[in-house]
């Protein structure tokens, strides 16, 4: 058996460890049993196990407006749906956008949270009213059917599995990312895009009932791309485990709160979100959950 398969049946035997130990400390196991390989002789080597099924996690791209009087209904469903089904099972972004995003619509006067990018995104996805969603880029859709689609592709398998590892320097605002994938059926091809977003935001909002409110907190916002507006290229086969590291610096004149700041990275493909994951900016460099 080459050293590649012995390395892919390995992956599979100790990845329920990976929990307790951290996917490091998986790589640092790999490495030492991969070096120790040549003694083991032919009939006693392990055969490759595929790795065992996970769930999909799932995005849903929250298309929203601090003067969208419906928008506040629609995060309320999301924060529901990931009461029901765990944050870390339902990831959502904040996307501030569309007319919505801006002062009586005029596009010279954008409210606080609307970006350049995530205008480019609503007007990529061909978008038109507020609030609209794509849920693990199924296809946009109202907040009524998030419910269900959530539901759906909750029962789907993952081909990948993804895990985030930070750490944030409070001198430089420099946050060091590391992305962890492990191929889990098949070849995978397409992006990975990794964004940052940030909690706890109090900033105006249009009510429901028209009332404008001074103190909403807004929630998981849509801040910036960190490796580009489209991701970049990835690609990974079953049994593999990769790293990809991304760096980013908080701008100086931006007063985000690093301490309430995640990064969501995803993997997407002409199928969809194949996996998603997400990980606090601060506090997370100790070890990988």
């Amino acid at each position: 058996m080459n050293i590649y398969n012995f390395q892919k049946n390995i992956i599979s035997a100790i990845r329920g460890w990976s929990k307790e130990m951290g996917i490091l400390s998986v790589l640092c196991l790999l490495c030492a049993l991969c070096v120790s390989c040549d003694h083991i002789d032919e009939d006693e080597r392990l055969i490759y196990v595929k790795p065992a099924a996970i769930g999909r996690s799932v995005l849903i791209e929250d298309f929203t407006g601090q003067n969208c009087l419906n928008c506040p209904t629609a995060t309320q469903i999301i924060a529901e749906l990931q009461e029901s089904y765990g944050h870390e099972n339902v990831v959502a972004v904040a996307i501030h956008s569309g007319d919505f995003g801006y002062m009586r619509g005029d596009r010279s006067r954008p409210y606080p949270l609307t970006t350049d990018m995530g205008d480019a995104y609503f007007n990529h996805w061909g978008l038109s009213s507020q609030p609209v969603g794509i849920v693990n880029r199924q296809g946009a859709s109202d907040y009524a059917s998030w419910g269900t689609q959530v539901f759906e592709q909750l029962q789907q398998t993952a081909r990948v599995d993804m895990r985030v590892l930070t750490a944030y320097n409070s001198e430089s605002r420099q946050i060091d990312i590391t992305v962890y994938s492990m191929g889990m059926d098949g070849s995978v091809s397409g992006k990975l895009q990794v964004w940052l977003t940030e909690d706890g935001i109090t900033e105006g909002q249009r009510m429901p009932d028209g009332v404008w409110n001074r103190e909403y907190t807004h929630n998981h916002v849509f801040r910036d791309a960190v490796n580009g507006e489209w991701g970049t290229d990835f690609s990974i086969e079953e049994g593999y485990v990769q790293e990809e590291t991304f760096s980013y610096t908080i701008p100086e004149d931006k007063d985000w709160k690093p301490e309430n700041m995640h990064i969501v990275a995803f993997v997407y493909s002409d199928k969809g979100v194949e996996q998603v994951t997400e990980k606090e900016v601060v506090g997370s460099e100790d070890v990988m959950e």
